[in-house]
């Protein structure tokens, strides 16, 4: 890829649901792809932020990002989760979250969010899981 293409910059971006289990370890891996859906984008040098947000605790929760060629993979560890929501339920929290990729051009940096999204938290319901 060469330079910024408005096409794929700075437009709508996608917008997920997450699920996780509150106390689970949840990973969630995105491809950035040509819209032949086959051939991933040159995304070298790029650095990323993840961040979910609690807005009834008015928590900000650091994900974990790893990159490899083409793809993202967000990591939320156990021992975040397990502060999501209370009670035993299907659903017991929904927080937002997104993805955030500082790109390098030659004129500078440019700051890019592809994915925005809203984490569902499923209750833990195992004996000795947490409430």
């Amino acid at each position: 890829m060469c330079g910024i293409n408005n096409t794929r910059f700075g437009s709508v971006p996608a917008n997920i649901v997450w699920d996780v289990v509150r106390g689970d370890t949840a990973v969630l891996t995105i491809e950035f792809l040509d819209s032949d859906e086959t051939t991933g984008w040159d995304t070298e040098g790029w650095t990323y932020n993840a961040t979910a947000y609690d807005k009834f605790g008015d928590f900000l929760d650091e994900l974990i990002v790893e990159s490899e060629l083409y793809s993202v993979t967000i990591t939320a560890p156990a021992c975040v989760t397990e502060n999501w929501g209370t009670a035993y339920g299907f659903s017991i929290a929904n927080l937002i979250f997104d993805l955030q990729a500082t790109i390098p051009t030659v004129s500078g940096d440019y700051t890019w969010t592809p994915v925005v999204g809203t984490i569902n938290v499923i209750g833990d319901v195992t004996p000795g899981g947490l409430l």
